[in-house]
Order: structure tokens, then sequence, then C-alpha cells
């Protein structure tokens, strides 16, 4: 049976007047038909966003484009979604939008028919910018959701939501290769069914946040414990958090824009085997972040951090060097280990900066997608200059860049 937090009642200043806005009223349990609510519609979400870059061999044979305009495409989509997130995020931690999430899928529903009907590399650039923007309305509020149903279990929460959007990720380049690939560029069309199921669902969340708010008491409104910490110790460690999201998402770029085109380069593989080692390689992503959160509820995220971003570093240095049996398992042990990160610094940074969740998933969020969208630039301009072989060589020092982990507060030392 529900009960009601038993926390006394903590003042929360205005946020009109600049100050710590008002955090959102936390469930006292975790509502797990919420979480499968939106871990489900953020697979739906990733799944459909996910065409994008699983149909680039597609769009480069009927485009005539090179790499360096594939790059574009995916820094289209990313960079808006990146910019966008953090002020989306700012505005709704000031002013609950409970149907935001409905409002951003039908963003994803516009993009993706676009991108089925477009017939100039403008229209696709436009249908990357629109798939872009429901990307950034989705991620933060869901974020928002998760936490707010998770009872405390943030960890968890996250990795739960996160897991969803990794196995629609997942799923994406395994249904283009069995469904666009046969029919082309118009068989992302089939995609909106997803989209619209989606739409349906977020209405029904939207309208448990109206009445979760409606109901709300101060005995409801949970305001994290801020760690004692100085202000420019929180800056720095906000830093160090985005040095490894940089590490980890730029590595993730050559993976998801390129790896088709490394097989295909390298092994002489076919598109459609190629898009089935993306799937091998996404499944143990999704596999990856269901873990992570969990095991940081218990050993706490900066343990988790330190083994994610570092420890995958023997194996993106075996990968280049590796033959077509072995690529397979490196890759996918590659995906597992690092995918653990994204809820471990989520969590980090949320208990940094209490009161703004919507601000730290939007900048985070943001910055996974900034990061992804500018890697696949760079790397497609350096695979057009040198080859994609030399790309993953180049990439496989990226996570050396996880012993900056070292300098992160102990956040429950302080807390206590």
């Amino acid at each position: 049976m529900a009960h009601t937090s038993t926390a006394s009642p903590v003042p929360v200043e205005d946020s009109a007047s600049g100050a710590l806005p008002r955090a959102a009223p936390a469930a006292a349990r975790v509502v797990i038909r919420i979480l499968v609510a939106v871990s489900l519609c953020h697979l739906l979400n990733d799944m459909v966003q996910s065409l994008l870059p699983s149909i680039y061999p597609i769009l480069k044979s009927s485009f005539h484009l090179n790499f360096g305009q594939i790059g574009l495409l995916s820094l289209t989509y990313q960079v808006v979604a990146s910019l966008l997130q953090p002020l989306i995020g700012l505005y709704t931690d000031r002013r609950p939008m409970p149907y935001a999430l409905a409002v951003g899928m039908c963003f994803t529903l516009a993009g993706i028919v676009m991108l089925a009907f477009a017939t100039t590399f403008s229209m696709l650039l436009v249908a990357a910018a629109v798939v872009g923007t429901g990307s950034a309305i989705f991620h933060p509020e869901s974020s928002r959701i998760a936490r707010i149903a998770s009872g405390g279990q943030h960890g968890f929460a996250q990795s739960f939501f996160q897991v969803g959007g990794n196995t629609g990720s997942a799923i994406g380049p395994l249904l283009a290769a069995f469904i666009v690939l046969p029919r082309g560029q118009g068989g992302v069309a089939w995609f909106s069914i997803a989209a619209a199921v989606g739409i349906v669902i977020l209405v029904g969340v939207g309208h448990w946040r109206s009445t979760h708010l409606a109901r709300a008491t101060p005995s409801h409104v949970h305001v994290d414990a801020a760690p004692a910490l100085p202000r420019r110790t929180v800056v720095g460690a906000i830093a160090v958090l985005a040095a490894l999201v940089f590490s980890k998402y730029f590595y993730l770029a050559s993976f998801s824009s390129y790896f088709t085109f490394y097989l295909i380069s390298r092994f002489h593989l076919s598109v459609r085997s190629s898009q089935l080692h993306l799937f091998v390689f996404l499944g143990a992503v999704a596999a990856g972040t269901f873990l992570g959160g969990p095991i940081g509820d218990r050993i706490g995220p900066k343990f988790v951090i330190w083994g994610s971003i570092l420890g995958v570093l023997p194996f993106t240095l075996l990968l280049p060097l590796a033959n077509l049996f072995w690529t397979g398992p490196l890759s996918a042990v590659i995906g597992f280990i690092l995918a653990s990160a994204f809820s471990a610094i989520l969590v980090y940074a949320q208990e940094l900066l209490p009161g703004r969740v919507g601000l730290v998933s939007g900048i985070f969020f943001g910055l996974a997608f900034g990061m992804g969208g500018i890697g696949a630039a760079v790397l497609g301009h350096i695979a057009d200059l040198t080859s994609i072989v030399f790309v993953y060589r180049l990439c496989a020092w990226l996570p050396a860049i996880g012993l900056l982990t070292g300098l992160l507060p102990n956040l429950e030392r302080h807390k206590k």
C-alpha cells in the first residue's frame, strides 16, 4: 500500500526570485507502472530515432553523399537536441509541463515522416532537426519522471528508464535491415506507427504527473540533501563529468555512425550483415546500461564511473587489431562496459545540484547528443582524409580520459 514520505517539510525557495527552483514532488516508493511506461516510450522514441544512422548506407547511395555529409546529418540532429535540452530542462524545472513528453513524441513522428519522403539533402537536414527537437523535449522530461517515480532508488530508476532507450537503439538497426532495406527510404514511414503508440502512452503518463502535482502537499516535497561542497569544487566536478561524457560519446559516435562502414571496408561484409553486428553492439550497450544504475546505488556512482570509462581501455585498444571473429565479442564487451557509465554520471550530477533535475538532465543528455554529433562530423571528416580503419585506431585511446575520475569528490563522505 502506498504511503507518504515521513520526512519533515523542507522550505523551498521560489524559482521566480532566481533561487533554487521548487523540487518535484517525489513518490514515496517506486511506481513501477510509470517507470515501465517511460522506459517503453524511451524504447519507441530511440528506436524511431535510430533509423537515421541505420539508413545511412541507403541515403549515401540514393543521394550520393560523402562521409562528411553523413556526419553533417548526425551533427544537425544531435546538436539541435544538445542545444535545446538544457533550456527545456531549466524551463520545466520552474514551470512543470505534464504533457511535454507527448508533445516531444509528436515532433519525433513528424520528423520520421519527413525523413521517409525527403527528396533532397536539405530536406534530410530539416527532418534530422525536427527529430532532434523531439529528443530535446523527451529526454530531460522523461528522466525527471523516472526520478520522481524512483522512490529514492535513483540509480535503478535511471537505468531502467535508459535501458529502454538503448534497447530501442539496438532494435532500430535490426528492423531497418528487415523493413527499410527491402523497401528503401519510404519504408521508414512504417515506424510512424511506433511514434503514434508512444504518444498515446505518454498522454497517460502526463495525466499521472498532473494528478501527482495536484495532490502534492508540503510533506511530499522532497529536496535531496546537498553535499557540503564549495562552488568551485562543484564546477570542477561538472567539468570532469563533461570530459567523461566527451570520451564516452565521441567513442560511441564511431560505432553508431560508422561501425557498419568499418565492417564493410575491412571485412567486406554486406550491409545487412554489418547491421546485425551493430545490433549486437547496441544490445550489449542496453545490457550494460541496465546494470550500471543498480550497482551505483550499492557501491556509489563514482566507482561505477571508474570501472566503466577507464576499464574499457584495454578492449578499445585491441579492437582495431582484431580479426572478424574477435571483432564481434570485443565490440559487445566494449558496449557493455562503457554503457554503464551514463546512469552513474547522471545520478552523480543530480546529487551535485539538488533541486535542478531538469537542468542537469538536459545538460548531460544535451552533452551526450552534442558530443555524439560533433564526434560523427569530426570522425567523418577524418575518415574522408585517411580511412575508416584509422578512425578506430585513433578513438581507441579516448577512454584514457577516465583517469580524470580521480578528481571527483566523494559525495557520500560530504553528505555525512
